[in-house]
C-alpha cells in the first residue's frame, strides 16, 4: 500500500486532481448543511449578477445559483457514481464469463456487446430517457446501458490473458467451482484496469447526465449542474454566468477525475513505460 501511494504521489497532476476531487466531494457532502438555502426558492430578483446579495447571482427565475451549485454537486456526483457502479457490474460479469468460458458463449456475448457499441452512446441515452420519461432512475439506467460495453471488452481481454496461467489451472485441478475461480481468483488479478477504467467512466457519466439535462431530459425534480446549464441556455448573451459557473464546476470535476484516473493507472501498473 505504501508503494502504491508513493507511486501515486509522484504524479503531480494526479495529486492536484485528487485535491480538487476532495474539495468537490466535501462540497457535495457538507455544502447543503453549511449553505442551507433551497435551490428552488425564488430568493431574489432574476438576473442578479455575481458578488452582490447572492455570491454567484441568480438565474432567470431568481433562484440562488450558489445554492444550486452546492446541491447540484451531490446530485451530479451521485448520478455519475451510481451509473458507473451499474455499468462496472454489468461489464465485469459479461466480460468475465465471456473471457473465461470462451467458445460459443464468448461469441454470443461479444456479438451482443458489439451491437450496443454500434449505436452512438449519447443518441442511445437520449432515446432511452425519452422512452422511459426523464427521471433519476431512467437517466442512471440509460448511462449504465451505454457505458458497460467498453468495460466488458476490457475485462474479457484480461480474462483471456489470465485463464491459462498456472494458478488458474491449479484451481481447476483442485476441483474449485467455476464461479469461485472467476470471481475469487481471476477477477482480483484483473482489478487494476477495471478500477482505472471505472474511475474514468465516472467523468463520462457526469458529462452524459449534463448533456441530457441540457437537452431538457434531466429529472425536473432534481437540481443538477446539467439542469442549471440547460435552464439558462436561452440567456447566454444576457447572463453568461448562469451557464458558465456550473460549466466550470463540471469542467474541474471531470478534469480532476481524469487526472486521478491517470494517477491510478501509473500506481497500479508500475511496469508501464513512462
Amino acid at each position: 500500500m505504501k508503494g502504491f501511494w508513493a507511486r501515486f504521489e509522484r504524479n503531480r497532476a494526479a495529486v492536484f486532481g485528487f485535491s480538487v476531487l476532495v474539495i468537490v466531494l466535501a462540497v457535495a457532502a457538507v455544502g447543503p448543511f453549511l449553505y442551507p438555502v433551497d435551490p428552488w426558492e425564488l430568493a431574489g430578483r432574476p438576473f442578479s449578477p455575481p458578488f452582490g446579495r447572492f455570491p454567484l447571482g441568480t438565474d432567470t427565475l431568481g433562484r440562488d445559483l450558489a445554492a444550486g451549485l452546492v446541491h447540484g454537486a451531490r446530485i451530479s456526483l451521485m448520478m455519475g457514481l451510481v451509473a458507473t457502479a451499474m455499468a462496472v457490474l454489468i461489464g465485469t460479469v459479461v466480460g468475465a464469463i465471456a473471457g473465461y468460458r470462451g467458445g460459443w458463449v464468448d461469441d454470443a456475448l461479444m456479438r451482443c456487446t458489439e451491437f450496443f457499441q454500434t449505436i452512438p452512446s449519447f443518441i442511445f441515452a437520449v432515446v432511452l430517457v425519452a422512452i422511459f420519461q426523464p427521471s433519476i432512475e431512467s437517466i442512471v439506467a440509460a448511462i449504465a446501458m451505454v457505458s458497460w460495453p467498453t468495460l466488458a471488452r476490457l475485462v474479457r481481454g484480461e480474462f483471456i490473458a489470465l485463464r491459462h496461467r498456472e494458478f488458474v489451472q491449479a484451481c481447476v485441478a483442485l476441483g474449485m467451482p467455476e464461479r469461485s475461480i472467476i470471481f475469487r481468483q481471476v477477477l482480483p488479478n484483473a482489478a487494476g484496469p477495471v478500477i482505472v477504467t471505472g474511475s474514468l467512466m465516472v467523468a463520462t457519466a457526469i458529462l452524459l447526465e449534463s448533456g441530457l439535462s441540457f437537452l431538457g431530459l434531466g429529472d425536473p425534480n432534481l437540481m443538477s449542474w446539467g439542469f442549471m446549464i440547460g435552464s439558462s441556455r436561452t440567456v447566454l448573451r444576457q447572463a453568461w454566468w448562469m451557464s458558465a459557473i456550473p460549466g466550470v464546476a463540471i469542467l474541474l470535476t471531470v478534469l480532476a477525475i481524469n487526472l486521478v484516473g491517470e494517477g491510478l493507472n501509473d500506481a497500479l501498473n508500475p511496469r508501464l513505460p513512462r
